[in-house]
């Protein structure tokens, strides 16, 4: 994939983001791509402080900050009250975290793509609530240790999969990115860019804080995630049609997990145990890939297909 935007950045250096922010990166990926002409709802999260307090910004585009539970919400009145201006062409961008999109936001996301509000939905997923001290999240994996599930003393949970949740939804376009892949991620932007009705991007963001590894390894630790399929790079249109966008090499999970502090006291069963879903995941993954194909096979939905024609 060779994809090319305008470089002009709409996020100024010096911000308040930890060293090796995945977060920070994929924003900067993200504005590049929708360009000035565009209103950020900020969900209390990482990027209230990245964004500044006012009076303060490290955006070139006008932005809005949110409560963590109505950040959706938020955005749906953006949305109106710029058609009331004749503004409709304006992109509204919601930027939130795991705990406001998996966990506290989750109402008002669902209330607000259920009515195919017009607007892009970006959750940045740290796997916790980093800014406030490493708890856990509805988004954190079965065996990471964080401040309030210390090794030893897991909860039985599994990470949501909230991409599903939204597929669910049958919105018109969801998809899994990583800045550690900035051409998929900025095709995908480009590409909600010019869909209209609710979209929605779930996008993996490493931290070294929390996760606790060198933040040198900023990209290598996306693209591990990826290539060990524990976070598959895919789109979904309408909520059934599946599209993979990059195929991984299948590392084994251990390369990704050992360099992580988060889950250094895992022995081999349970690195194990972990291995095998990640590999049950990625088939049925692959398996809903397949209904694209028979659906174009059987000629059953000319007016999806047509709908998308050119993406």
């Amino acid at each position: 994939m060779n994809f090319s935007t305008p470089q002009e950045d709409y996020v100024y250096p010096g911000h308040q983001a930890c060293p090796g922010c995945n977060a920070a990166l994929a924003v900067r990926f993200i504005l590049q791509v929708l360009g000035r002409n565009t209103v950020a709802v900020i969900s209390a999260c990482c990027w209230t402080n990245i964004g500044g307090a006012y009076p303060n910004t490290s955006l070139k585009v006008s932005s809005l900050h949110s409560l963590f539970a109505a950040s959706a919400a938020m955005a749906t009145g953006v949305r109106l009250g710029l058609k009331r201006q004749g503004k409709g062409e304006t992109n509204v961008l919601v930027i939130a975290g795991d705990g406001g999109t998996f966990d506290i936001g989750l109402q008002s996301l669902s209330g607000a793509v259920e009515r195919n509000e017009d607007f892009l939905y970006v959750c940045y997923d740290n796997e916790g609530y980093m800014n406030t001290g490493n708890q856990r999240s509805s988004a954190t994996p079965w065996g990471a240790a964080t401040t309030t599930t210390a090794a030893g003393n897991l909860e039985a949970s599994i990470k949501k999969n909230i991409l599903e949740i939204m597929a669910a939804h049958r919105i018109p376009y969801a998809a899994t990115a990583c800045a550690a892949f900035p051409d998929d991620l900025k095709s995908k932007v480009e590409k909600a860019s010019r869909i209209k009705g609710s979209k929605f991007l779930h996008i993996l963001s490493p931290c070294p804080v929390g996760w606790g590894y060198p933040t040198e390894y900023m990209v290598k630790m996306g693209r591990l995630a990826v290539d060990s399929k524990v976070f598959p790079l895919y789109e979904v249109y309408d909520g059934f049609q599946y599209n993979i966008t990059l195929e991984p090499k299948g590392n084994p999970v251990r390369e990704y997990l050992k360099l992580q502090n988060r889950f250094r006291y895992l022995n081999d069963d349970e690195v194990e145990w972990i291995q095998k879903n990640v590999d049950k995941e990625w088939g049925i993954l692959t398996e809903r890939a397949k209904i694209r194909k028979y659906i174009k096979d059987q000629d059953i939905n000319d007016s999806v297909e047509g709908k998308y024609k050119g993406i």
